[in-house]
Protein backbone atom coordinates (compact mmCIF):
# COMPACT_ATOMS: atom_id res chain seq x y z
CA UNK A 1 0.00 0.00 0.00
CA UNK A 2 2.65 2.48 0.85
CA UNK A 3 4.41 1.39 -2.41
CA UNK A 4 0.91 2.60 -4.29
CA UNK A 5 0.94 6.14 -2.43
CA UNK A 6 4.44 6.77 -3.54
CA UNK A 7 4.17 6.04 -6.61
CA UNK A 8 1.04 7.95 -7.16
CA UNK A 9 2.79 11.08 -5.51
CA UNK A 10 5.73 10.41 -7.92
CA UNK A 11 3.16 10.85 -10.45
CA UNK A 12 1.76 13.89 -9.22
CA UNK A 13 5.27 15.39 -9.09
CA UNK A 14 5.51 14.70 -12.60
CA UNK A 15 2.23 15.86 -13.86
CA UNK A 16 2.19 19.56 -11.62
CA UNK A 17 6.15 19.94 -12.63
CA UNK A 18 5.32 19.83 -16.20
CA UNK A 19 3.40 23.07 -16.09
CA UNK A 20 6.22 25.45 -15.16
CA UNK A 21 7.79 23.94 -18.67
CA UNK A 22 6.63 25.78 -22.18
CA UNK A 23 4.89 23.68 -24.58
CA UNK A 24 7.62 24.00 -26.95
CA UNK A 25 9.55 21.10 -26.12
CA UNK A 26 11.68 18.18 -28.50
CA UNK A 27 9.69 15.44 -27.96
CA UNK A 28 11.06 13.04 -30.58
CA UNK A 29 14.00 10.32 -30.32
CA UNK A 30 15.32 11.39 -33.61
CA UNK A 31 16.21 15.18 -32.72
CA UNK A 32 19.43 16.18 -31.47
CA UNK A 33 18.64 17.11 -27.48
CA UNK A 34 19.42 20.72 -26.34
CA UNK A 35 22.26 20.62 -23.89
CA UNK A 36 22.14 21.11 -20.61
CA UNK A 37 24.50 23.88 -20.45
CA UNK A 38 22.25 25.29 -22.88
CA UNK A 39 19.33 25.78 -21.32
CA UNK A 40 19.51 29.60 -19.71
CA UNK A 41 23.00 30.06 -21.34
CA UNK A 42 23.63 33.47 -23.33
CA UNK A 43 25.22 33.88 -26.32
CA UNK A 44 28.00 36.02 -27.14
CA UNK A 45 29.13 37.13 -30.91
CA UNK A 46 33.38 37.47 -31.53
CA UNK A 47 34.32 39.56 -34.61
CA UNK A 48 38.18 38.34 -33.76
CA UNK A 49 39.32 40.68 -36.59
CA UNK A 50 38.19 43.96 -34.59
CA UNK A 51 37.46 42.80 -30.70
CA UNK A 52 41.34 43.79 -30.29
CA UNK A 53 44.16 45.55 -31.98
CA UNK A 54 45.72 42.31 -32.84
CA UNK A 55 42.39 40.88 -33.95
CA UNK A 56 43.75 36.82 -32.84
CA UNK A 57 42.37 33.98 -30.65
CA UNK A 58 45.43 34.76 -28.48
CA UNK A 59 44.30 38.63 -27.80
CA UNK A 60 40.71 37.57 -27.15
CA UNK A 61 41.44 35.04 -24.77
CA UNK A 62 42.50 37.78 -22.32
CA UNK A 63 39.03 38.93 -22.18
CA UNK A 64 37.65 35.17 -20.84
CA UNK A 65 37.78 35.64 -17.12
CA UNK A 66 35.56 39.39 -17.59
CA UNK A 67 33.04 37.47 -20.13
CA UNK A 68 32.78 34.21 -17.39
CA UNK A 69 32.47 37.18 -14.86
CA UNK A 70 29.67 39.50 -17.16
CA UNK A 71 27.51 36.05 -17.56
CA UNK A 72 28.11 35.06 -20.86
CA UNK A 73 28.28 31.21 -21.47
CA UNK A 74 28.60 30.86 -25.25
CA UNK A 75 30.92 32.65 -27.98
CA UNK A 76 30.00 31.91 -31.43
CA UNK A 77 33.34 33.11 -33.60
CA UNK A 78 32.25 34.93 -36.80
CA UNK A 79 34.02 32.72 -39.53
CA UNK A 80 37.46 31.51 -38.59
CA UNK A 81 38.48 30.29 -42.35
CA UNK A 82 41.01 31.53 -44.65
CA UNK A 83 39.24 34.62 -46.87
CA UNK A 84 39.23 34.81 -50.56
CA UNK A 85 41.41 36.74 -52.50
CA UNK A 86 39.77 36.60 -55.93
CA UNK A 87 36.66 38.98 -55.95
CA UNK A 88 37.47 40.15 -52.42
CA UNK A 89 35.22 42.80 -51.90
CA UNK A 90 36.17 46.31 -50.58
CA UNK A 91 33.76 49.02 -48.35
CA UNK A 92 32.32 50.61 -51.30
CA UNK A 93 31.97 47.36 -53.24
CA UNK A 94 34.72 47.55 -55.39
CA UNK A 95 36.68 44.32 -56.33
CA UNK A 96 39.77 44.67 -54.22
CA UNK A 97 41.80 43.73 -57.33
CA UNK A 98 41.14 46.82 -59.03
CA UNK A 99 42.31 49.32 -56.85
CA UNK A 100 45.84 50.59 -57.82
CA UNK A 101 47.11 51.96 -54.55
CA UNK A 102 48.85 49.29 -52.81
CA UNK A 103 48.72 50.66 -49.49
CA UNK A 104 44.64 51.43 -49.83
CA UNK A 105 44.04 47.94 -51.47
CA UNK A 106 45.88 46.27 -48.61
CA UNK A 107 43.19 47.83 -46.11
CA UNK A 108 40.85 45.48 -47.31
CA UNK A 109 40.57 42.31 -45.80
CA UNK A 110 37.82 40.67 -47.52
CA UNK A 111 34.23 39.15 -45.71
CA UNK A 112 35.01 36.33 -43.60
CA UNK A 113 31.79 34.57 -45.30
CA UNK A 114 34.01 34.18 -48.63
CA UNK A 115 35.34 30.73 -47.22
CA UNK A 116 38.86 29.95 -49.36
CA UNK A 117 39.30 26.30 -46.84
CA UNK A 118 36.60 25.10 -44.79
CA UNK A 119 39.35 22.64 -42.74
CA UNK A 120 41.98 25.48 -42.06
CA UNK A 121 42.08 28.82 -39.95
CA UNK A 122 42.70 32.86 -41.55
CA UNK A 123 46.56 33.27 -40.42
CA UNK A 124 45.44 36.57 -39.62
CA UNK A 125 43.68 34.96 -36.56
CA UNK A 126 46.26 33.02 -35.86
CA UNK A 127 47.14 29.13 -35.99
CA UNK A 128 44.32 26.53 -35.71
CA UNK A 129 46.70 25.17 -32.59
CA UNK A 130 46.03 28.53 -31.06
CA UNK A 131 42.45 27.90 -31.52
CA UNK A 132 42.30 25.01 -29.99
CA UNK A 133 43.91 26.28 -27.26
CA UNK A 134 41.33 28.78 -27.04
CA UNK A 135 38.68 26.43 -27.07
CA UNK A 136 40.36 24.18 -24.40
CA UNK A 137 40.89 27.61 -21.72
CA UNK A 138 37.31 28.05 -22.40
CA UNK A 139 36.32 24.76 -21.25
CA UNK A 140 38.23 25.24 -18.39
CA UNK A 141 36.08 28.15 -17.68
CA UNK A 142 32.84 26.45 -17.80
CA UNK A 143 32.17 28.46 -21.49
CA UNK A 144 31.21 27.02 -24.97
CA UNK A 145 32.02 27.31 -28.23
CA UNK A 146 30.66 27.45 -31.54
CA UNK A 147 31.59 28.76 -34.89
CA UNK A 148 30.01 30.35 -37.86
CA UNK A 149 29.60 28.19 -41.01
CA UNK A 150 29.17 28.95 -44.39
CA UNK A 151 27.36 26.13 -46.17
CA UNK A 152 25.39 27.96 -48.77
CA UNK A 153 28.58 29.22 -50.79
CA UNK A 154 32.62 29.33 -51.04
CA UNK A 155 35.06 32.14 -52.07
CA UNK A 156 35.87 31.81 -55.63
CA UNK A 157 39.46 30.69 -55.28
CA UNK A 158 38.27 27.74 -52.65
CA UNK A 159 39.86 24.13 -53.72
CA UNK A 160 36.45 23.24 -54.25
CA UNK A 161 36.26 24.72 -57.28
CA UNK A 162 39.58 23.74 -59.03
CA UNK A 163 38.84 19.95 -57.60
CA UNK A 164 34.81 19.88 -58.44
CA UNK A 165 33.47 22.62 -60.69
CA UNK A 166 30.60 20.08 -60.99
CA UNK A 167 29.29 21.20 -56.73
CA UNK A 168 28.68 24.56 -57.81
CA UNK A 169 26.08 25.95 -59.78
CA UNK A 170 25.94 26.98 -63.30
CA UNK A 171 24.22 30.19 -65.12
CA UNK A 172 23.16 29.02 -68.52
CA UNK A 173 26.38 30.35 -69.99
CA UNK A 174 28.04 27.46 -67.64
CA UNK A 175 29.56 29.29 -65.50
CA UNK A 176 29.54 29.18 -61.82
CA UNK A 177 27.60 31.94 -60.19
CA UNK A 178 27.16 33.73 -57.21
CA UNK A 179 23.94 32.82 -55.04
CA UNK A 180 20.30 33.76 -56.26
CA UNK A 181 17.59 34.58 -54.62
CA UNK A 182 15.32 31.70 -54.78
CA UNK A 183 12.56 34.11 -54.21
CA UNK A 184 13.51 36.36 -57.16
CA UNK A 185 15.24 34.36 -59.31
CA UNK A 186 17.82 37.58 -58.79
CA UNK A 187 21.35 37.52 -57.79
CA UNK A 188 21.57 38.51 -53.97
CA UNK A 189 24.86 40.96 -54.89
CA UNK A 190 27.00 38.96 -53.10
CA UNK A 191 29.59 38.65 -55.99
CA UNK A 192 32.69 38.12 -53.71
CA UNK A 193 31.01 34.15 -53.43
CA UNK A 194 30.49 31.31 -55.79
CA UNK A 195 27.15 28.99 -55.26
CA UNK A 196 27.21 25.56 -54.23
CA UNK A 197 24.82 23.02 -56.07
CA UNK A 198 22.83 21.13 -52.87
CA UNK A 199 21.51 18.84 -55.61
CA UNK A 200 24.94 17.07 -55.80
CA UNK A 201 25.38 14.53 -53.23
CA UNK A 202 29.25 14.22 -53.01
CA UNK A 203 29.18 17.73 -52.17
CA UNK A 204 26.83 17.40 -49.23
CA UNK A 205 29.08 14.62 -47.88
CA UNK A 206 32.00 17.17 -48.17
CA UNK A 207 30.37 19.42 -46.10
CA UNK A 208 29.30 17.48 -43.68
CA UNK A 209 32.62 15.92 -42.81
CA UNK A 210 34.79 19.53 -42.80
CA UNK A 211 31.65 20.49 -40.17
CA UNK A 212 32.26 16.97 -38.16
CA UNK A 213 36.12 18.18 -38.56
CA UNK A 214 35.51 21.00 -36.62
CA UNK A 215 34.03 19.32 -33.73
CA UNK A 216 36.50 16.01 -33.32
CA UNK A 217 39.77 17.94 -34.25
CA UNK A 218 39.00 21.70 -32.31
CA UNK A 219 36.06 20.35 -29.60
CA UNK A 220 34.17 22.70 -30.44
CA UNK A 221 30.56 22.61 -29.17
CA UNK A 222 28.56 23.60 -32.17
CA UNK A 223 27.65 25.37 -35.15
CA UNK A 224 25.93 29.17 -36.08
CA UNK A 225 24.48 28.21 -39.90
CA UNK A 226 25.10 30.94 -42.19
CA UNK A 227 22.29 31.55 -44.63
CA UNK A 228 20.36 28.39 -43.41
CA UNK A 229 17.07 29.52 -45.33
CA UNK A 230 19.09 29.08 -48.49
CA UNK A 231 20.01 25.63 -47.94
CA UNK A 232 16.88 22.55 -49.18
CA UNK A 233 16.04 21.49 -45.90
CA UNK A 234 16.37 17.77 -46.20
CA UNK A 235 20.28 18.53 -46.15
CA UNK A 236 19.38 19.27 -42.26
CA UNK A 237 17.86 15.81 -42.07
CA UNK A 238 21.27 14.04 -43.24
CA UNK A 239 23.16 16.49 -40.74
CA UNK A 240 20.63 16.05 -37.69
CA UNK A 241 21.53 12.05 -38.53
CA UNK A 242 25.46 12.23 -39.00
CA UNK A 243 25.76 14.99 -35.83
CA UNK A 244 23.06 12.05 -33.52
CA UNK A 245 26.20 9.71 -34.61
CA UNK A 246 28.91 12.01 -32.36
CA UNK A 247 29.14 11.20 -28.40
CA UNK A 248 28.93 14.55 -27.97
CA UNK A 249 26.65 17.21 -27.03
CA UNK A 250 26.09 20.13 -30.22
CA UNK A 251 23.97 23.32 -30.03
CA UNK A 252 23.12 24.09 -33.58
CA UNK A 253 21.73 27.56 -34.65
CA UNK A 254 20.19 28.14 -37.90
CA UNK A 255 20.67 32.05 -39.09
CA UNK A 256 16.40 31.67 -40.33
CA UNK A 257 13.20 32.31 -39.34
CA UNK A 258 12.14 28.60 -41.08
CA UNK A 259 9.88 26.74 -38.99
CA UNK A 260 11.15 23.61 -40.30
CA UNK A 261 14.43 24.24 -39.22
CA UNK A 262 12.98 23.87 -35.28
CA UNK A 263 10.14 21.78 -35.88
CA UNK A 264 12.42 19.25 -37.39
CA UNK A 265 14.07 19.10 -34.52
CA UNK A 266 17.86 19.55 -36.81
CA UNK A 267 18.18 23.36 -35.29
CA UNK A 268 17.58 24.29 -31.16
CA UNK A 269 17.04 27.84 -32.15
CA UNK A 270 16.57 30.16 -35.09
CA UNK A 271 16.99 34.07 -35.46
CA UNK A 272 14.22 36.10 -34.21
CA UNK A 273 14.61 38.19 -36.72
CA UNK A 274 11.25 39.32 -37.17
CA UNK A 275 11.09 40.19 -33.15
CA UNK A 276 14.12 42.51 -33.43
CA UNK A 277 12.45 44.49 -36.02
CA UNK A 278 9.65 44.71 -34.29
CA UNK A 279 12.28 46.58 -31.60
CA UNK A 280 13.71 48.62 -33.96
CA UNK A 281 9.61 49.71 -34.92
CA UNK A 282 8.36 50.27 -30.99
CA UNK A 283 11.98 52.28 -30.78
CA UNK A 284 10.71 54.44 -32.97
CA UNK A 285 7.51 54.62 -32.55
CA UNK A 286 5.87 53.06 -34.76
CA UNK A 287 4.50 49.94 -33.09
CA UNK A 288 3.42 49.47 -29.62
CA UNK A 289 3.21 46.66 -26.86
CA UNK A 290 -0.01 45.38 -28.70
CA UNK A 291 2.14 43.96 -31.55
CA UNK A 292 4.68 42.34 -29.17
CA UNK A 293 1.56 40.45 -28.19
CA UNK A 294 0.32 39.77 -31.68
CA UNK A 295 3.87 38.36 -32.41
CA UNK A 296 4.15 35.95 -29.57
CA UNK A 297 0.70 34.50 -30.51
CA UNK A 298 1.63 34.26 -34.27
CA UNK A 299 5.48 32.51 -33.21
CA UNK A 300 4.07 29.84 -30.70
CA UNK A 301 1.78 29.14 -33.80
CA UNK A 302 4.29 28.57 -36.18
CA UNK A 303 7.55 26.78 -34.38
CA UNK A 304 6.65 23.61 -31.98
CA UNK A 305 9.96 23.43 -30.75
CA UNK A 306 12.65 24.99 -30.27
CA UNK A 307 13.61 28.74 -29.28
CA UNK A 308 14.66 32.18 -30.98
CA UNK A 309 17.81 33.92 -30.31
CA UNK A 310 16.80 37.60 -29.17
CA UNK A 311 19.62 40.52 -30.24
CA UNK A 312 19.31 44.24 -29.77
CA UNK A 313 22.36 43.99 -32.32
CA UNK A 314 24.86 41.60 -34.71
CA UNK A 315 27.52 41.88 -36.66
CA UNK A 316 24.74 42.32 -39.39
CA UNK A 317 22.94 45.12 -37.78
CA UNK A 318 25.72 46.80 -36.66
CA UNK A 319 27.16 47.25 -40.09
CA UNK A 320 24.56 47.84 -42.25
CA UNK A 321 21.42 49.06 -39.86
CA UNK A 322 23.47 51.09 -37.56
CA UNK A 323 24.29 50.90 -34.04
CA UNK A 324 21.65 50.07 -31.31
CA UNK A 325 22.37 53.82 -29.91
CA UNK A 326 21.37 54.53 -33.92
CA UNK A 327 18.45 52.45 -33.81
CA UNK A 328 16.97 52.17 -30.11
CA UNK A 329 18.37 55.33 -29.14
CA UNK A 330 17.54 56.34 -25.44
CA UNK A 331 15.41 52.40 -25.39
CA UNK A 332 18.47 50.06 -26.09
CA UNK A 333 19.36 49.49 -22.43
CA UNK A 334 14.93 48.77 -22.28
CA UNK A 335 15.21 46.58 -25.45
CA UNK A 336 18.08 44.03 -23.90
CA UNK A 337 16.59 43.66 -20.75
CA UNK A 338 13.02 42.46 -23.22
CA UNK A 339 15.10 40.17 -25.32
CA UNK A 340 17.22 38.62 -21.79
CA UNK A 341 13.70 37.75 -20.18
CA UNK A 342 11.51 36.58 -23.45
CA UNK A 343 11.68 32.83 -23.81
CA UNK A 344 14.70 32.44 -25.86
CA UNK A 345 18.32 32.99 -25.71
CA UNK A 346 19.80 36.20 -25.33
CA UNK A 347 22.36 37.52 -27.49
CA UNK A 348 25.42 40.09 -27.43
CA UNK A 349 27.78 41.65 -29.91
CA UNK A 350 31.07 41.99 -29.42
CA UNK A 351 31.34 45.89 -27.47
CA UNK A 352 27.68 46.15 -26.69
CA UNK A 353 29.11 46.55 -23.07
CA UNK A 354 30.93 49.63 -23.72
CA UNK A 355 28.05 50.70 -25.01
CA UNK A 356 29.40 49.97 -29.06
CA UNK A 357 29.07 53.33 -30.50
CA UNK A 358 30.77 52.68 -33.72
CA UNK A 359 29.69 50.72 -36.87
CA UNK A 360 32.13 48.00 -37.19
CA UNK A 361 32.74 47.79 -41.07
CA UNK A 362 32.65 44.08 -42.58
CA UNK A 363 35.55 44.34 -45.09
CA UNK A 364 38.41 45.75 -43.30
CA UNK A 365 39.64 46.34 -39.85
CA UNK A 366 38.45 48.64 -36.90
CA UNK A 367 39.63 48.59 -33.37
CA UNK A 368 37.08 48.31 -30.61
CA UNK A 369 38.55 49.85 -27.63
CA UNK A 370 38.06 48.44 -24.41
CA UNK A 371 39.24 51.58 -21.99
CA UNK A 372 35.79 52.54 -20.28
CA UNK A 373 33.22 49.13 -20.09
CA UNK A 374 30.03 51.40 -18.63
CA UNK A 375 27.26 48.43 -18.85
CA UNK A 376 29.03 45.43 -17.95
CA UNK A 377 27.64 45.68 -14.20
CA UNK A 378 23.95 45.72 -16.32
CA UNK A 379 24.54 42.78 -18.21
CA UNK A 380 26.21 41.09 -15.41
CA UNK A 381 22.53 41.37 -12.88
CA UNK A 382 20.24 40.88 -16.02
CA UNK A 383 22.40 37.58 -17.30
CA UNK A 384 22.96 36.04 -13.26
CA UNK A 385 19.76 36.36 -13.11
CA UNK A 386 18.78 34.71 -16.02
CA UNK A 387 20.87 32.07 -15.13
CA UNK A 388 19.36 31.22 -11.41
CA UNK A 389 15.76 32.04 -12.55
CA UNK A 390 14.25 28.31 -14.01
CA UNK A 391 10.70 30.09 -14.89
CA UNK A 392 12.91 32.56 -17.63
CA UNK A 393 15.19 30.14 -19.09
CA UNK A 394 15.63 29.82 -22.77
CA UNK A 395 13.37 26.71 -23.19
CA UNK A 396 11.41 24.74 -20.90
CA UNK A 397 10.47 27.98 -18.75
CA UNK A 398 7.62 29.52 -17.79
CA UNK A 399 4.77 30.81 -20.01
CA UNK A 400 4.28 34.45 -20.37
CA UNK A 401 1.50 36.21 -18.63
CA UNK A 402 0.62 39.81 -19.50
CA UNK A 403 -0.65 41.54 -16.35
CA UNK A 404 -1.63 44.48 -17.98
CA UNK A 405 -3.31 45.75 -20.61
CA UNK A 406 -1.62 48.89 -21.76
CA UNK A 407 0.20 49.46 -25.00
CA UNK A 408 2.95 51.65 -23.54
CA UNK A 409 4.04 49.85 -20.47
CA UNK A 410 4.87 46.04 -21.37
CA UNK A 411 4.36 43.75 -17.97
CA UNK A 412 4.77 40.11 -17.80
CA UNK A 413 4.93 37.53 -15.43
CA UNK A 414 6.61 34.50 -15.78
CA UNK A 415 5.61 32.38 -12.81
CA UNK A 416 6.84 28.50 -11.99
CA UNK A 417 6.59 26.02 -9.25
CA UNK A 418 9.88 27.67 -7.90
CA UNK A 419 10.65 30.95 -9.35
CA UNK A 420 8.14 34.13 -9.99
CA UNK A 421 9.82 36.74 -12.47
CA UNK A 422 7.83 39.84 -12.92
CA UNK A 423 9.28 42.45 -16.02
CA UNK A 424 7.87 45.63 -16.82
CA UNK A 425 9.11 48.24 -19.39
CA UNK A 426 8.04 51.26 -20.46
CA UNK A 427 8.87 51.23 -24.11
CA UNK A 428 7.81 55.04 -24.86
CA UNK A 429 9.95 58.32 -24.48
CA UNK A 430 7.42 59.65 -22.11
CA UNK A 431 6.39 59.51 -19.02
CA UNK A 432 3.54 56.64 -18.79
CA UNK A 433 1.17 56.11 -15.85
CA UNK A 434 -0.37 52.05 -15.53
CA UNK A 435 -1.69 49.31 -13.63
CA UNK A 436 -1.31 45.78 -12.94
CA UNK A 437 -3.90 43.18 -13.28
CA UNK A 438 -2.34 41.59 -9.69
CA UNK A 439 -0.91 42.23 -6.61
CA UNK A 440 2.49 41.31 -5.10
CA UNK A 441 4.97 42.29 -2.29
CA UNK A 442 8.26 42.38 -1.93
CA UNK A 443 9.57 41.70 -5.04
CA UNK A 444 13.22 42.30 -5.48
CA UNK A 445 14.66 45.04 -8.42
CA UNK A 446 17.63 42.87 -9.74
CA UNK A 447 19.79 46.29 -10.71
CA UNK A 448 18.44 48.32 -7.85
CA UNK A 449 18.38 45.43 -5.22
CA UNK A 450 15.83 47.37 -4.00
CA UNK A 451 12.04 46.05 -3.04
CA UNK A 452 8.91 46.61 -5.11
CA UNK A 453 5.22 46.22 -4.23
CA UNK A 454 2.26 46.46 -6.14
CA UNK A 455 -1.49 46.55 -5.84
CA UNK A 456 -3.60 45.19 -8.67
CA UNK A 457 -5.58 48.34 -10.45
CA UNK A 458 -3.72 50.63 -8.77
CA UNK A 459 -2.17 53.63 -10.90
CA UNK A 460 1.51 53.77 -10.99
CA UNK A 461 3.96 55.84 -12.98
CA UNK A 462 7.04 54.93 -14.79
CA UNK A 463 9.47 56.88 -16.34
CA UNK A 464 10.55 56.64 -19.92
CA UNK A 465 12.08 53.45 -21.32
CA UNK A 466 12.39 53.02 -17.78
CA UNK A 467 12.38 48.92 -16.88
CA UNK A 468 11.87 46.84 -13.68
CA UNK A 469 13.31 43.27 -13.62
CA UNK A 470 11.91 41.80 -10.21
CA UNK A 471 12.41 38.82 -8.75
CA UNK A 472 9.57 37.07 -6.73
CA UNK A 473 11.74 34.60 -5.21
CA UNK A 474 13.63 37.16 -3.32
CA UNK A 475 13.11 35.90 0.52
CA UNK A 476 11.48 32.50 -0.04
Amino acid sequence: MNKIIVFFIFCLYLVLGCKETSTRVNDSADDLPLPRWAESAVLYEVNTRNVTAEGTFKAFQTHLPRLKSMGIDILWFMPIHPISIKNRKATNGDLVETIKDPLERAKYLGSPYAVADYKSVNPDLGTIQDFKEFVKVAHEKGMKVIIDWVPNHTGWDNQWITNHPEWYTKGEDGKITDPINPETGEPWGWTDVADLDYSNQEMRQAMLESMKFWVTEADIDGFRVDVAHGIPNDFWDQMKAEFSKIPKELFLLAESEVPYHRNSGAFHATYGWSFHHLMNEIAQGEKNVEDIRKWLKKDRSQFKKGFSIHFTSNHDENTWAGTVMDRMGAGHQAFAVLAATLDGMPLIYNGQEIPLNIRVPFFEKDTIYWNNIQYEDFYKNLFAFKDQCSAIRNEGGAEIDFISDSNEVLAFRRKGNYDDAVVIINLTNKTQEYSLDISFENFRNIHTNSLFDATAKKTMEIDPWRYMVLDGSYGR
